[in-house]
């Protein structure tokens, strides 16, 4: 029989029984299981926290899966959502897991209430419906971007999210290192904070590597509602 202190040893040592034990009443959901939503899946399934809803309609593709490291060649034409609820459940035997096969718009009928969403999605359109919807719920989101070696990553609580251009945007290429990176700082975020540690609310982080190589990071103070 696995033990929860000998699986979350590491954890335990940083910041005790206690914060750990929390993390279990804590419950989340990832907007997109795409190459953001897998390596957050990946990053935060192993967590503690007591239960990750995924949501997504899509299936597998063959050009998702050199980024979308949840999938392998097996994986398919099969729901997304449903592969990596399955993942996380493989490698964790404490987490309550849900896949939500449907859009956003479906799942916001359901009426569902959470600690803290995590936007995994593609467009700004969506990531609009995601921000109503969490203000409709009166719970924060963590807002995440990455385009070409380029990525976003923002927590709302209070600021506005206008300052965005809604319009539709269809990004360029992409390579899985700089999606991990930034569903990497995401997923720090989103568990300091459910951990109940200090975390740095309604400011953009912009990353991007410039033209020497050297990885940039910038913060921007985001206009509040």
């Amino acid at each position: 029989m696995i033990k929860k202190e000998d699986y979350f040893n590491r954890q335990i040592q940083l910041w005790g029984e206690e914060t750990q034990s929390s993390l279990e009443n804590k419950k989340i959901a990832i907007i997109g299981s795409g190459g953001l939503g897998c390596s957050l899946a990946m990053a935060l399934g192993t967590s503690g926290i007591g239960q990750i809803d995924m949501i997504d309609f899509d299936t597998v593709s063959l050009h998702n899966i050199h980024r979308q490291i949840a999938f392998t060649l097996k994986d398919e034409n099969k729901l997304k959502a449903n592969v990596v609820v399955e993942m996380m459940q493989s490698k964790n035997p404490f987490i309550k897991a849900s896949a939500h096969n449907m859009t956003f718009q479906e799942f916001m009928k359901l009426e569902k209430n959470y600690d803290l969403i995590l936007d995994a999605t593609d467009n700004l359109g969506t990531r609009k419906e995601i921000d109503d919807y969490a203000r409709s719920i009166n719970t924060p989101w963590i807002y995440a971007s990455v385009e070409e070696f380029n990525g976003q990553v923002c927590f709302f609580d209070e600021a506005s999210f206008q300052v965005f251009n809604a319009s539709e945007h269809k990004p360029g290429g992409i390579t899985a290192p700089i999606v991990m990176h930034i569903a990497s700082l995401q997923a720090n975020i989103a568990l300091r904070y459910l951990a109940g540690l200090s975390v740095l609310k309604d400011k953009l982080y912009y990353l991007y590597f410039n033209n020497e190589g050297e990885l940039i990071t910038q913060k921007f103070g985001m206009p509040k509602n």
